[in-house]
């Protein structure tokens, strides 16, 4: 049997911080766990940034994620408020990397484009979409940030599932190897 897969995802923000915990078995999805963290009762950014730490710490010990996903911070108008996201974004990481696990960084757009196939959805279509591929409430939620912690966590298993076209031969190359023992590997493949 195989050993199941278990993602954790994250829409960081300063104020509402989706997570997402899912767990993969050959192509069957099952939601573990899924919520939103509201850290709109102070405006106290490092007190926010402390229980986003938190949170994240307390996920990893309860599911003991194998890969850990994360939404990358977007530019918008507001330089300041990129910055607080960016902090955000980087407390959850420092967290998950205390555990040794893989940490992959998406883009919004790149989520939006692997659960709808538009990189340019809004929330409900993302929303609707993920009814489709994973069984969830019909009522909409009161925050999307939560499905969109669950957008993440699946494009994240939808990229890691993704086949690399090879036309030369199978590529033979371990992790952390450096470019020669690539290249050495695969010499069949240089012209």
């Amino acid at each position: 049997m195989q050993k199941p897969l278990t993602i954790l995802g994250i829409d960081p923000g300063t104020l509402f911080m989706g997570y997402s915990v899912i767990e993969v078995v050959a192509n069957h999805i099952t939601i573990r766990e899924m919520d939103v963290l509201k850290l709109t009762s102070t405006k106290d950014n490092y007190y926010r940034l402390q229980k986003i730490h938190q949170k994240v710490m307390q996920l990893m010990n309860n599911f003991n994620p194998d890969e850990f996903a994360i939404e990358a911070p977007f530019y918008g108008k507001n330089v300041q408020s990129m910055l607080k996201l960016g902090r955000a974004q980087g407390v959850a990481i420092a967290a998950a990397l205390s555990f040794g696990i893989p940490i992959t960084e998406y883009s919004p757009k790149k989520v939006k484009q692997s659960i709808t196939g538009n990189g340019n959805a809004d929330k409900e279509q993302i929303w609707k979409m993920l009814q489709s591929i994973v069984t969830l409430p019909e009522d909409k939620p009161k925050y999307f940030d939560a499905t969109d912690a669950l957008a993440v966590a699946l494009c994240h298993h939808f990229q890691s599932k993704v086949p690399i076209a090879v036309k030369a031969g199978p590529v033979t190359m371990k992790k952390k190897n450096s470019w020669d023992t690539f290249v050495k590997a695969n010499e069949h493949r240089i012209v």
